[in-house]
Order: structure tokens, then sequence, then C-alpha cells
């Protein structure tokens, strides 16, 4: 028998006592055994520990607890107490005191915490092959890349395992493995959730990211954990711009499509679009350009800088404790210059009037999540070049203070999926959850048999 793991489902079931939370954690930890040849897991929790979570849930669901009984895994770059938190590297791992902040407010508000997912290595690339663990395949098909670096927290909820999990975002990698396996990716606005707990790749840039089933899950997680944090420096408060009742869409142009893009992904996109119209969507085409050239920063300029610093005292003592291609985009960082960080800050300050000036014509801009998908092969053979392609509509996110949610938008002819990243400004994360919630097709949930349908 198949678990429908949405939360209404979930919570539909334990009312009705068709199911109990101990049915819950066998099926789960069942479901996670037969998958084993995935690679999606680092650390599971015994059955034993996961139980001491279940004992301290009162007997049936109370508005104290809005995800009663909810199973969920955590990227192993997050922090829970009585787990190692590896970041993808053995020698790198410790024993954390204390559970990430985010990961704290979801044990609080009854989530089930399941274990610790793989990623690519200190989350350094966008494709799910850059670990010691394995390689996480893709849920619709092993020969090609789940995505990354989160690639083991977006294909446990692929899969059906758990009802949702934490990633984490700086180029792309709560949005990429989102689209590759036909699931809800958020990526808040920075500092929206707090870093609290969660091992840096580039501190002034990362976010925590969900991935949920469907949208009124993700609605639901990101209401939880976002939440002022004073022990994050970067942690922001929020605010709450008016959710309009009419919308203005900007699109790509045939000329600001990258050209490596898969054809039927770009069929795909087309077809949005006139989706959305048929929706009510007024779309306008803006100029991407200025986004193009920023997201070349991330990894041409100066804040690969950060991913150096985050581990310094660990690369200079264990280079060869590093994957190799990880320690190829790192390693170099530590000769860049200060002048080099001047200039970059000066050019991107540049590129984000230009950008604003374009996103401040529409509410949103609506573009493919990703160009192309790659089979496993081809990207050990090509590692830099093609994980570079992938990040042509992720990279300039973060670098531009905007927010993003990632969702599915149908299926190629070969039935891998192909999804749509809808971006806003700052602070408009709650305005991008209720724009999917009424634009979304009712599509298959992940890799799963189950359909999601807006409540």
């Amino acid at each position: 028998m198949k678990l429908d793991l949405s939360i209404t489902s979930l919570h539909n079931k334990y009312r009705d006592k068709e199911l109990s939370l101990q049915e819950m954690l066998d099926y789960v930890l069942n479901a996670i055994e037969q998958t084993h040849h995935y690679n999606i897991w680092i650390t599971v929790l015994s059955r034993k520990k996961l139980l001491e979570f279940i004992e301290k849930l009162p007997d049936q669901k109370t508005d104290q607890y809005p995800l009663y009984g909810i199973p969920f895994a955590i990227k192993d770059n997050i922090d829970l107490v009585g787990v190692p938190t590896t970041a993808g590297c053995e020698k790198y791992a410790y024993h954390p005191e204390k559970t990430a902040y985010a990961v704290q407010r979801l044990i609080d508000a009854g989530a089930i915490p399941i274990g610790k997912t793989n990623l690519d290595q200190f989350a350094t690339g966008l494709v799910g092959t850059r670990s010691p663990y394995g390689i996480t395949p893709n849920s619709f098909d092993p020969d090609y890349i789940a995505g990354g670096s989160s690639s083991g927290s977006a294909v446990s909820v692929a899969r059906g395992l758990v009802s949702f999990s934490l990633g984490t975002d700086t180029a792309g990698s709560g949005r990429i493995p989102a689209a590759f396996n036909n699931l809800v990716g958020v990526k808040p606005t920075r500092g929206l959730i707090s870093n609290s707990g969660v091992v840096p790749a580039c501190r002034s840039l990362d976010c925590v990211s969900i991935f949920a089933l469907n949208p009124d899950d993700a609605e639901l997680i990101n209401s939880l954990v976002v939440n002022f944090d004073q022990s994050d420096p970067y942690s922001r408060k929020k605010r709450a711009p008016k959710i309009n009742t009419t919308f203005r869409a900007g699109v790509l142009g045939e000329a600001h499509l990258a050209e490596f893009s898969d054809p039927e992904f770009l069929e795909l996109y087309y077809q949005s679009i006139e989706d959305f119209k048929d929706n009510g969507v007024e779309c306008i085409e803006i100029d991407f350009l200025p986004f193009i050239e920023a997201a070349k920063l991330l990894y041409e300029g100066p804040w690969v800088a950060e991913r150096y610093v985050a581990i310094r005292n660990f690369i200079e003592k264990n280079p060869e404790a590093l994957f190799p291609v990880t320690r190829d985009i790192i390693e170099p960082a530590s000769t860049l210059k200060t002048i080099d960080a001047v200039e970059s800050y000066y050019q991107l300050q540049a590129l984000k009037r230009l950008a604003d000036q374009q996103l401040g014509q529409v509410d949103f801009i609506l573009m493919p999540t990703a160009a192309a998908i790659y089979r496993i092969n081809e990207v050990i053979n090509d590692p830099i070049r093609l994980n570079s392609n992938l990040g042509y509509y992720t990279n300039f996110m973060n670098l531009l203070d905007y927010c993003a949610i990632a969702i599915p938008a149908g299926f190629k002819k070969d039935g891998l999926p192909f999804g749509v990243t809808l971006f806003a400004d700052r602070f408009h994360d709650e305005c991008l959850l209720k724009i999917s919630k009424k634009i979304m097709k009712p599509l298959p949930m992940g890799a799963t048999h189950f359909t999601w349908k807006s409540i």
C-alpha cells in the first residue's frame, strides 16, 4: 500500500483513526529501506529515537501542533542534536550541541525528523553527483541527475519517503532539485528563515529552503519557519506587501533563453506562459540581460571566497578530504584580492539597479527553473560546464536579494519533469505562494501517483 504523505492527507488519516503515528513511522522506515540504493540518506534515526519524538505528542492533533506527526528530512549541512553533521564530508563531521533554529521550530510544531540527507559536498554544486556518500539519482529516471546540492532532500520527498524536507539554496540548490523531481521549492527572502545551525556556503547569501509536495504544504511550512532569530546576524523581520488580485508577469523573450536549452523545455515554458494567460495573468516581455550578468558574478566574482572562508581551517589542514571538483572550485578563492571584491560589489550594485527596473514593471517574473536536465554520466564527464549551465536561471537570485518559488509545470515526452520559477522582490514570499496556489495545474506530487488539488 502506498501512502499519500501530503500534510492534509496524513492529518485526515490521523483524525479518522485510519493511521497511527507508529504505523506512519513503520511505513516510512520500510519505504526508506526499499530505496536504499538511491543514496538519499547519510543518517536515518533509529526507530527508538523516532518514537521519542512521537511520545512527546498528545494523542490527537491540537492547534499547538500544526505539523502533528508529519515526517520530514533535513539536509546534512543543517544541525540536529544527536546526529552528526557532515556537510557531505565524513572527515569534517561534528556533533552539534544544539538543533538548528528552523528545525527546532518544525519539531515544536509536531513534525518528526526522520534523518539527514545526502548533498553535493559543502553544498557546492547543482548536480547531486559530488558526494562521497554516493550519487543520488533522479526520482523519475536513475540515469539522470536529481539536481543539487540538496539532492537527497528533494528525492526523499519526491519518492514519498517524507512529507517535506529542508534544503539550502545559495545558487539554486533549492530550486533545481525541485524542478528535476516535480516538487515545489521555496527559496525565501534572505534572512527570513534563520541560518543558525547551518554550515555556511556563502554566509551572506545562504537561505534555508523548503521542498514540498504541493503549494498548500509549502505555504504552511513556510509560515512556521519564518521567524526573526536574534542569534543569526543575517536574520530579518518579515514585511507584508499587499497581495494583488490581478497580476502582471514578466516573461523571457527568445533572445534571453539559454542557447543550450532543451527544445522540449522551451516548448513547455511557452506553454506555461499560455497557461498563465489563461488564468488571467498579463504577460510582458522583459530584458533579462541584467539578471544574466549578475548571475555570472556568483562564481566568477569574489563571492566564491565565502565558500573558502566557511571551511578555511578544514580545507587548509585536510585538502585531500574534499571531492576533487569541489576543491577545484573552492581552493583558488584563497588568491582573490580585495580590489576584485570592491570592483565586483560596484558592478553588482549597478546591475541590481537595472534588474530592479525590469522587475518594477511587473508583479513577478516567470522563467524556466533550468534550461536542460543532464544524464549522470554527462555531468561526471563535464562537471564544471554543465553545472554552470544549470545556474543560468538561478545564480543571480540571492545576489539581487529576490525571493522565488519553483513549481512543477509539466513533463517531457520521456516522462522527465519540467518546472518554472516565479520570483519577485524581497519580502514578497507570501505573495508568490498565493500566486502558485492559484496558478499551478493539478499534477502528480513528486514521483508518487497522488495528485494535488488546491484546498
